[in-house]
């Protein structure tokens, strides 16, 4: 294991509640490992930890199986040769793209810093570029060379923290992909630090989801979208609602009886004593939903997004329950109209009523 975090604790003077607490995680060599949660959840807190800037109060981190942080360690950054890339590229504006590349190898012979110069410049697509000053540069150029810059010293392990938050929209999740191709060429194993989910998933192996401090799931975008481990994860990652249901055992095994109809044939599903009286939350996902002109069950739309080849639908059940649905954008509705609506479910995943 690369990377192995083990019930990782951090906490702040003066700060009643630990900052990130019981975390675990593994990373193999050359994967990307994304860190997603809302702000204040830990996330930036423990890829500091990682780094070695942020003291550690209890459980340990070890890098190619040397301990690097626990409460009795505390290896020195510049011992753990690690590459950190930044939100604000904190790039040196007197410094030609070439200079800030090689800042880190300053130390090497100057043939050798021309050479991992060029290399890392063409890796990031930025070749010739070396004469060329920040300012000359777009948002993304820059991000490139902040980049390159930490990938020039060959370190075994990057850390990124929120590297595209100060770019466009529209340009972040190309950059992620484009980062994510490069950092593969380079054979690099990284940790990434987000609350943008489209980066998340377009970037990351593997994704953990954050919040108070704790590490709910850690596991790739599928799993996590379709089997979460905990509420917060199902409610946290992608467009979904908590409908009621509950649980009866038949001939053929258990049914999901829910206010849009049955769910049956259902794999992985708990039984019904899992839960009293078998009544629990059943995820539902915008695309477990669809739109049947005839389907005997009716929803209001009271909401609508385009989103280009669909239409995100919020829909009102008689009962008073809402629903989400993703429904190809030829079928334009207008909001206050009553539609037919069925389930189309592969993964049934259930929470306690209510929680």
């Amino acid at each position: 294991m690369f990377l192995k975090v083990s019930q990782l604790g951090v906490r702040y003077a003066g700060r009643p509640q630990a900052a990130v607490q019981g975390v675990s995680l593994n990373l193999n060599a050359g994967d990307i490992g994304v860190l997603i949660g809302p702000s204040g959840c830990g996330k930036t807190t423990l890829l500091r930890a990682v780094a070695g800037l942020e003291p550690v109060s209890s459980g340990e981190i070890r890098l190619q199986d040397q301990v690097v942080s626990s409460a009795n360690t505390a290896l020195p950054p510049e011992q753990r040769r690690i590459g950190m890339v930044f939100q604000d590229y904190a790039l040196f504006p007197h410094l030609s793209v070439g200079g800030n590349v090689a800042f880190g190898i300053h130390q090497w012979r100057k043939s050798e810093q021309a050479a991992r110069v060029a290399e890392v410049l063409e890796l990031v697509g930025l070749e010739g570029s070396a004469e060329r000053y920040p300012h000359e540069l777009s948002g993304g150029q820059q991000q490139r060379v902040a980049l390159a810059r930490a990938l020039a010293p060959r370190p075994q392990l990057m850390l990124l923290d929120e590297p595209f938050s100060n770019l466009d929209v529209d340009l972040r999740e190309r950059l992620a992909h484009e980062v994510r191709g490069i950092l593969k060429a380079a054979g690099a194993t990284a940790l990434f630090v987000t609350h943008d989910q489209l980066e998340a998933f377009a970037i990351g192996d593997v994704i953990g989801v954050m919040n108070e401090g704790r590490l709910h799931q850690w596991d790739n975008a599928y799993t996590l979208y379709h089997r979460p481990a905990t509420r917060f994860v199902a409610d946290f990652i992608g467009h979904g609602v908590f409908l009621p249901a509950q649980l009866v055992m038949r001939d053929n095994g258990v049914v999901a009886q829910t206010p849009l109809g049955d769910l049956s044939d259902l794999d992985e599903c708990p039984l019904p004593s899992s839960y009293p009286d078998g009544e629990c939350d059943v995820l539902l996902r915008a695309d477990d939903v669809i739109h049947v002109d005839g389907a005997p069950v009716k929803a209001q739309i009271v909401r609508k997004s385009f989103r280009g080849s669909e239409f995100l639908y919020t829909l009102r059940l008689a009962s008073g329950q809402t629903v989400m649905a993703h429904v190809p954008s030829h079928h334009n509705h207008e909001i206050g109209e009553w539609v037919g609506m069925a389930l189309q479910v592969e993964h049934v995943v259930t929470f306690p009523r209510g929680k």
